[in-house]
């Protein structure tokens, strides 16, 4: 065996697939194991090889379960098996496995406490004992065809689990990625070592992807499959305008400023509650940032998506009449138990303050998690403001609830 050959070839795997060198080592010493059983062992043995990477040699052991009467099947259990069709077990068991349940005896695979204490005094049933066995540098076809089938199916295992892994890990994390093709509605994008999905209901309407073209996405789901891991996308999620937040405002990551809820209509506006935990630290103009640089790249990566920047207050009352901005609010009324609020706005701050469609005392009412009733002066409703055509009724109920 050429080592340096070797020796690089581990090094491009760990570089381009993720996989460790131990791993493919430890996959490699499996394929051997394979290999020496195919051509050379007998039906129900453990064997174990040891491969040195640096050297290229190879060690052989059999390994016998230390066993005792009390874990041994009777001849009457066995009998029943037979009669129930119920020895179906495969011969590749753990010792761990052979160690909680009752075993029928093999020369091959167990070895009574009695005699293993004659090879080492102190083990105990359960335990293991490692015979040497004669090294082996050639095999046969068939033994070499199985090794390598164990190489190729354990590297694949390995891959999948490094990329479960690595994915797992930026869970709730924005990622980017190359779209790569477009079925129907959902958008696939090529993220290196693996393929994401963006599904429909989680893109921003009105939005177009064109392949090739590079886009950043929450990573919301990371899931094992049978074929692999499957990795989810959303650019629609209040949690990606969370996260770009903390890209762009330091005083964010740091935990200086605090998000404490956002309230998004994707695609059009959003509005984001915010406070400072230090004395003198403005959370609004934090996130606005200077000249409005901050919020204006967001605002950029969400398609011109318009933000409202309130800050955060732990008076309801304060709260409310912040989250209804850009409307100027006379006074708040609440019902703390049943979480309602009763807002005065001037007649001409009605229109502004529901916003159209509705939309800004919608968003206010999911931010805050109250239920808002906004009247004027002369106690106009919302129901009123949209028979008179101030407002569009679309969407708008006369009380707007958080749900």
């Amino acid at each position: 065996m050429d080592i340096k050959t070797f020796q690089s070839a581990l090094e491009q795997l760990e570089i381009e697939r993720g996989i460790p060198k131990e791993k493919i080592i430890s996959a490699i010493e499996m394929a051997l194991a394979a290999a020496y059983k195919k051509d050379c062992g007998k039906k129900g043995q453990i064997i174990r090889a040891v491969f040195d990477p640096k050297t290229g040699d190879v060690e052989f052991s059999q390994v016998k379960i230390v066993v005792d009467e009390s874990m041994l099947k009777t001849d009457e259990e066995i009998q029943q098996e037979k009669l129930l069709k119920q020895e179906k077990q495969t011969e590749e068991k753990t010792a761990e496995d052979e160690g909680v349940r009752k075993v029928r005896f093999n020369p091959e695979r167990h070895i009574m406490i009695d005699e293993a204490r004659k090879v080492k005094k102190d083990v105990s049933p359960g335990d293991e004992l490692i015979f040497p066995l004669e090294t082996r540098k050639e095999y046969g076809r068939i033994a070499a065809q199985t090794a390598k089938q164990v190489i190729i199916q354990r590297i694949r295992e390995v891959e999948r689990e490094s990329v479960y892994e690595e994915f797992k890990e930026k869970e709730g994390t924005i990622i980017s990625g190359i779209v790569q093709r477009i079925e129907g509605r959902n958008v696939f994008l090529d993220l290196g070592r693996t393929t994401a999905l963006l599904p429909y209901e989680e893109q921003v309407r009105g939005e177009r992807y064109r392949i090739g073209e590079r886009i950043k996405a929450l990573l919301f789901l990371v899931e094992k499959n049978p074929k692999g891991t499957s990795v989810y996308l959303s650019r629609s999620h209040p949690r990606f305008v969370t996260k770009l937040f903390e890209m762009e405002v330091p005083e964010i990551a740091s935990g200086v400023v605090e998000i404490k809820n956002i309230a998004r209509e994707a695609g059009s506006r959003s509005k984001v509650g915010v406070m400072s935990h230090e004395s003198g630290i403005d959370p609004v103009g934090s996130c606005v940032g200077q000249k409005g640089v901050r919020v204006s790249t967001i605002i950029s990566e969400l398609g011109g998506e318009k933000i409202d920047i309130i800050e955060w207050s732990d008076d309801p009352e304060v709260l409310i009449a912040n989250a209804l901005s850009p409307a100027k609010i006379l006074s708040v009324e609440t019902k703390t138990k049943q979480k309602e609020a009763k807002v005065m706005v001037d007649e001409d701050q009605l229109s502004l303050a529901i916003g159209k469609g509705g939309q800004n005392v919608r968003l206010a009412a999911k931010l805050t998690g109250w239920k808002l009733d906004i009247r004027s002066r002369s106690g106009e409703s919302i129901a009123q403001a949209t028979e008179k055509g101030e407002v569009s009724g679309e969407g708008i109920e006369p009380s707007i609830s958080n749900k």
